[in-house]
């Protein structure tokens, strides 16, 4: 089922005036900022170092937010230490708490609950119920952004019962809501249920009809979760009629591809497709691909089940639901081979989206899917080839599994190639010479064997010479590893202009000691396997991996004219990956890494170092400007420097960032590519 559970965390945040932490500043909103900070700095100066100084600083602190890390936290560093030094406990607890936001924004959690934590405890020692509230929902969204839903959950009950107590409507509903997101991650679905209906109540009487149709949907969801399917159908239907009034499209969307899928389940294959039909359209208008592909496949499956069901049950709209009128069935065929071809139609567009998002686990799906359709229309070449497809997936998989240890052992084999290769060659000129020999003591039947077995040897020998070649090349570069072959060794070059790509996963260190050391090089290898694929796609070098970080450069060791815009499209293709892959492990509930990308173009000296284990590298400050760019960006971007900007500009839709610090190098101009 395509499930839309509304992000709560977002959703609070929003509700409370603190939604900046998920977006960029738009570049209007960015001047305005610039302009509002350009006059407090002409406040600041004259500022006696009182409370109104330490006020002054925090609302400077904020107004740098979005358009200028360093300096947003450089304000509030001086706001609380004016408040400590002044003893002014309020101002203190305020002052951690921006500071926790900015460490949010800056995607370091770890700083963020330092802060945050230290607010908390002064808020308590006050006793001010608004800011332990306050805190103790932004503690508890980091622990569930970081998986410890039970710490999470302690910390939403805090700030819940505060809530409570002063009948603070909208935060008893925005956190019931946060609750019951953690109680349906956890499988509890009773919990999830009654604290999804607490959020709906909530709503419902403040008549806040926009985050109400987000919940109800969820509500909807919920009851599928508990195979109670009537009711889903009813709140599902409810959210609809709600996404259409508020002109929420992403709700219509996702609620009626839900409604179509639920009534699939309940045997109503007819009803199921008119819905899925609505819902295919909707994600269409809404170029959603990622739902897309799902009801597409779903329309397919329902088509299949409507044409082998032979009940009758779908002949009638069940559940009195007045938008399944006699004119939306008469739009389905009657006749079997009809609706099998439809389904067979419906797969295939679900496939080619797959294909083009390279979601192999969809692909699996359909391919099973359409074997079973041909089968049945007959077409049994179709259903031979559908088969195969989805066998070669399987095997895919499984291929991918051993990759890691064949890489393993291409860099300890690359070493030994010369004295193997060297052996190879006496072996034949050995055999050669005695064979040559025996033939001539023993005439033509000699000779025959003496065919035989330098035809086999010559075959061995050319096989491991194709697979010393084979792992030499995915070692270094096809140019470096020839002037190795043909010197013994290879000079180091200075490319005047190469664009150098840098990752990295956020949080490693922590995701790291939630998996077991098999799940951790697992995931890391189909990371990595991923770009390695991408790498190649695009004519772009692989360099190294370190740790978690991986490196990848352009225009080399051949320069050429399209590195910039090579490694911009290899770099988001890895975005797209990414955002994929999240998905998919988090619809599985599994844990899942987020990436910082970064870009930037330059001058770089190229070579090959040491005499054993020979690792191709790149040395300059481009590399070190490249690193400073992944680490300057901010999670699922791809952020490029001024250089690499102007190279691709006419290429590609770029936002400006503005200036920003850059550790190492001083303010830079950055942007992210779109």
């Amino acid at each position: 089922m395509r499930r839309l559970i509304v992000s709560v965390f977002t959703l609070l945040n929003a509700l409370c005036g603190n939604s900046l932490f998920a977006q960029q500043a738009s570049p209007q909103e960015t001047a305005q900022r610039r302009a509002k900070v350009d006059s407090l700095l002409v406040e600041l100066p004259p500022q006696k170092d009182d409370t109104n100084k330490v006020k002054l600083l925090l609302v400077l602190s904020r107004t740098y937010y979005l358009i200028n890390a360093s300096e947003s936290q450089k304000y509030g560093q001086q706001g609380l230490e004016l408040a400590t030094k002044l003893d002014w406990q309020k101002g203190v607890a305020n002052a951690n708490n921006n500071l926790g936001n900015i460490f949010t924004w800056d995607s370091n959690p770890v700083k963020a609950l330092e802060y945050y934590s230290a607010a908390y405890k002064i808020n308590e020692k006050m006793g001010s119920d608004d800011g332990i509230a306050e805190t103790a929902r932004q503690i508890g969204n980091i622990y569930c952004q970081q998986g410890k839903n039970a710490k999470g959950l302690e910390y939403y009950f805090k700030s819940l019962k505060i809530y409570e107590k002063q009948g603070f409507r909208m935060g008893i509903a925005g956190m019931s809501g946060n609750i019951a997101n953690v109680y349906m991650e956890n499988n509890d679905l009773p919990k999830a249920l009654e604290y999804t209906l607490k959020a709906v109540k909530g709503f419902e009487e403040m008549e806040m009809k926009g985050p109400l149709a987000g919940f109800i949907l969820n509500l909807g969801n919920t009851y599928y979760a508990m195979n109670d399917y009537p009711n889903a159908i009813i709140y599902l239907r409810k959210a609809l009629k709600l996404g259409e009034e508020t002109g929420n499209k992403g709700v219509v969307a996702n609620a009626l591809g839900n409604i179509g899928t639920v009534y699939d389940e309940m045997g109503e294959h007819a009803a199921a497709i008119v819905y899925l039909q609505k819902g295919v359209k909707a994600d269409e208008e809404l170029g959603e691909k990622r739902q897309l592909v799902y009801a597409l496949h779903e329309l397919g499956m329902a088509y299949w089940r409507l044409a082998t069901d032979t009940s009758k049950s779908t002949k009638k709209a069940p559940l009195n639901d007045e938008q399944l009128t006699a004119e939306a069935f008469r739009t389905i065929p009657t006749d079997r081979r009809t609706r099998l071809q439809l389904s067979i139609k419906y797969s295939q567009q679900s496939l080619a989206l797959a294909k083009e998002m390279d979601n192999v686990g969809m692909a699996e799906a359909i391919y099973r899917a359409l074997h079973s359709a041909y089968s049945l229309t007959g077409e049994y070449k179709l259903a031979l080839e559908s088969y195969e497809h989805f066998v070669a997936i399987k095997d895919s998989i499984f291929t991918k599994e051993n990759d890691k240890s064949i890489m393993e052992q291409g860099v300890k084999y690359e070493y030994e190639k010369k004295e193997a290769a060297a052996k190879a060659e006496q072996d034949k000129k050995d055999i050669r010479e005695r064979l040559v020999r025996n033939a001539i003591l023993t005439g033509l039947a000699g000779l025959l064997i003496f065919s035989i077995v330098v035809m086999r040897q010559r075959n061995r020998v050319k096989k491991e010479k194709a697979r010393s070649e084979e792992l030499l090349l995915n070692i270094l570069p096809e140019e470096v590893a020839e002037e190795l072959k043909e010197k013994g060794s290879a000079e180091a070059k200075l490319i005047n202009e190469v664009t150098v790509l840098f990752t990295d996963f956020k949080g490693f260190t922590q995701l790291s000691e939630k998996l077991s050391p098999k799940e951790l090089v697992g995931e890391i290898n189909t990371c990595f396997s991923a770009f390695d694929n991408i790498m190649q796609k695009y004519g772009v070098e692989k360099i190294k991996t370190i740790g978690d970080a991986y490196m990848a450069a352009g225009g080399l060791p051949t320069p050429n004219k399209t590195h910039a815009e090579d490694v911009v499209k290899a770099a988001l293709e890895i975005q797209a990956f990414m955002r994929r892959h999240k998905e998919e492990r988090e619809a599985a509930g599994q844990l899942y890494f987020e990436i910082r990308i970064g870009v930037h173009t330059g001058p770089v000296v190229a070579g090959i170092v040491g005499i054993k284990k020979f690792a191709y590298d790149i040395w300059g400050d481009t590399v070190n400007t490249a690193s400073r760019m992944e680490s300057s960006g901010m999670v699922g971007k791809v952020n490029i420097s001024e250089t690499t900007y102007e190279l691709v500009k006419d290429k590609f839709s770029c936002e400006y960032r503005g200036e920003v610090e850059a550790k190492g190098k001083g303010v830079m101009k950055m942007y992210f590519v779109g």
